[in-house]
């Protein structure tokens, strides 16, 4: 990683008050992270993006699978993911930095197309990989972190530096897999519309034939492809959604265990309270009031860049 792009992600936060938080970028395509502290694990939704250390250390937990990246590196999420992700490497003079970048598949597949050499997308495989981040990549973040602070010359420059990121996501070692996000046909693009059925959908029942159907396969194929690039079933995948918004609802509007419960899809406060200690650890009532005495609460309801 050149100090470039580290020295471009400090200026754009050198008007915050606050080393520590979240800071979204224009255009809602993603953000710059900061913490100075390590931080514990939380249940979080990773949306199909690059997220590149600039300074620090990252880890993701998915099911039995663990990822970390650093400095010099980036994870690939393909699909949206509930996963466990923390920061593992901080401190006061070296505070963790990370550039999350929401990835287009319509840029991706036009990049894809207009290739001499298009990489061949590879089958099967989980959703995400770590890869790591080259000079070319590097430049083109640097280039784009500048600009945010251009508003007149952003709606302007933004798609061409997209593509410009695209084609060396897609040219280098790992083209292969940022492929599959960009073939319409692909599994990630087809198991992304039914995954975008249970976001908008999470709090009601949902039939594996009609996630099937959004997904153009048949229930079996769907089931088997799914578990392959998520690592979880629909219903578990629907479960952790669920979980996670009645969390951020409780500490976010301060709905009660039963409201949130129902909100969520829950027909037993009793069955969420169950489920909802075996994946956060501690019955909600317990889980919340900590958060609320904690300085890292507000840490458990945004969205992390």
């Amino acid at each position: 990683m050149t100090s470039a792009l580290l020295s471009a992600a400090t200026a754009y936060m050198a008007h915050a008050t606050n080393v520590d938080g979240n800071y979204p970028f224009p255009l809602e395509a993603g953000g710059i992270m900061t913490s100075t502290r390590v931080k514990l694990p939380r249940h979080i939704v990773f949306r199909p993006s690059l997220c590149v250390v600039v300074q620090g250390a990252k880890r993701l937990m998915l099911d039995d699978r663990t990822f970390d990246y650093a400095a010099n590196q980036a994870l690939v999420v393909a699909l949206e993911v509930p996963a466990l992700g923390h920061v593992i490497v901080a401190s006061d003079s070296a505070p963790y930095i990370g550039i999350a970048l929401d990835l287009d598949p319509a840029v991706l597949q036009d990049v894809l197309e207009a290739m001499e050499r298009p990489p061949r997308p590879t089958d099967g495989g989980i959703g995400l990989f770590v890869a790591e981040v080259d000079e070319a990549l590097s430049d083109s973040m640097t280039r784009l972190v500048k600009l945010l602070d251009r508003p007149d010359a952003l709606p302007v420059l933004y798609p061409a530096l997209m593509r410009e990121i695209a084609f060396w996501l897609l040219s280098g070692p790992h083209g292969r897999e940022i492929a599959k996000l960009a073939r319409p046909d692909g599994h990630a693009r087809r198991l992304g519309a039914a995954i975008t059925l249970l976001r908008r959908h999470y709090d009601q029942p949902m039939p594996i034939d009609e996630l099937a159907a959004a997904a153009r396969m048949s229930p079996s194929s769907f089931y088997q492809h799914f578990k392959t690039l998520t690592s979880m079933t629909p219903l578990q995948y629907q479960k952790q959604l669920r979980l996670i918004e009645a969390r951020r609802r409780m500490l976010a509007d301060e709905t009660n265990v039963e409201g949130a419960a129902f909100a969520v899809g829950y027909e037993s406060a009793s069955q969420f309270s169950r489920e909802y200690a075996r994946m956060f650890g501690t019955p909600p009532k317990r889980d919340i009031a900590a958060l609320r005495t904690s300085s890292a609460a507000a840490e458990f309801i945004d969205q992390p860049a």
